[in-house]
């Protein structure tokens, strides 16, 4: 694996975390291994860094295909094995923010209502609706600390941080979008999802009636088809596994099928298989094109880097790209939190209000705020 030039001693994963600035650092961590990348040797376009491969390449590639990526070559890069911190509450924020939802949640669920409208009077099969808490803070925010307790509340997703024009987008994804080392290539899209309970026995009822919810499976399979679809024309062998499994982060129960295969062509790099990927029907809907007209005519803000993808691509092609959820965008003191829900057939407005409510809490809890703060 080739990297941008080494900058100090490997302190490990702890380490690199603690060394991430806000700003002007990114950090991404995997079940796998953790990266942080200081300063920018040269700002990169999505198509140049296709068809340059100038080095390791980090950074954020937008939900909508017309707006700009954020893309880099860093001056200095580290690398660690993967990151695994002792899961710990955050302490009650003894600062309280000002807490805006936009839409309103009555707003939310009128539009889902119209969603529904479009499913029955066109070829639309689903589309995923979002919605934001905007959180104004009467002091600094301090995004390194928020970073270390989403790391620490869900040390087996991608927990990641990446300077964005609004500010830092971080945040804790369950989601993979793609990795590829050598020619091995896995994806592992998640769509179907249920909140977790502190009751141990209600929480294995959810789980258990996720894995036989007629709903959730058809909007799983729409997103697996999509993603085995985008991956075949790059693969000489696919695996599909015929039925989804459950995963679990500290606040969701998600329904997940983890597709593997191996490169036709080992000159295709992870940042070709994400943009082909991108965006699955796990953030957007199918058809794509379809989902996003109707995305942006229902959704009263933009999406930005919400939706899209961060992850890294090195100079021989491996990398990993993490969807871009359970994330905030942070400014000097405002967070915006984003979460969605998969609109199918058969959807509730108030289900899906309270889906969107439940994956705020990743955030929420990482800022030491109280669940009912959204």
């Amino acid at each position: 694996m080739t990297s941008a030039p080494v900058a100090g001693a490997d302190t490990g994963p702890a380490g690199l975390l603690a060394d991430h600035r806000p700003g002007s650092s990114f950090f991404f961590s995997s079940p796998d291994r953790t990266l942080l990348a200081d300063g920018t040797h040269d700002e990169i376009s999505l198509a140049d860094a296709l068809a340059r491969r100038p080095g390791l390449v980090v950074g954020a590639l937008p939900f909508r295909p017309d707006a700009a990526e954020r893309l880099a070559v860093p001056a200095a890069a580290r690398w660690a094995g993967p990151a695994r911190f002792g899961h710990k509450r955050p302490a009650a924020s003894t600062a309280r923010p000002e807490i805006r939802p936009v839409p309103a949640p009555g707003d939310y669920e009128r539009a889902v209502e119209k969603a529904l409208a479009r499913l029955t009077e066109s070829g639309l099969e689903k589309v995923v609706l979002a919605r934001t808490l905007h959180l104004t803070a009467s002091e600094r925010v301090d995004a390194a600390r928020l970073l270390r307790n989403l790391a620490a509340g869900d040390p087996h997703g991608h927990v990641f941080a990446t300077p964005v024009p609004a500010g830092t987008l971080l945040g804790a994804s369950p989601e993979l979008l793609v990795s590829r080392y050598g020619r091995a290539v896995a994806s592992h899209p998640l769509a179907g999802s249920a909140a977790r309970s502190a009751d141990p026995d209600e929480d294995r009822r959810r789980a258990a009636a996720l894995l036989e919810s007629g709903k959730d499976l058809r909007e799983h399979a729409f997103v697996v088809d999509a993603v085995a679809e985008a991956l075949r024309p790059f693969c000489d062998r696919l695996d599909v596994p015929e039925q989804p499994s459950l995963v679990r982060t500290a606040t969701m129960w998600h329904l997940g099928t983890r597709v593997t295969g191996r490169l036709a062509d080992p000159a295709v790099s992870a940042l070709t298989l994400a943009t082909a990927l991108h965006p699955t029907p796990a953030v957007c809907g199918t058809p794509a094109a379809t989902a996003r007209d109707l995305i942006a005519e229902l959704e009263p803000f933009d999406r930005g880097f919400y939706g899209g993808a961060v992850g890294w691509c090195d100079a021989d092609g491996d990398g990993e790209w993490a969807v871009a959820i359970r994330c905030a965008e942070v400014g000097e003191r405002s967070l915006r939190l984003f979460a969605g829900a998969g609109i199918v057939p058969g959807s509730q407005p108030a289900d899906e209000l309270a889906e969107t409510t439940a994956k705020f809490r990743t955030l929420l809890r990482a800022l030491g705020l109280d669940e009912e703060d959204r």
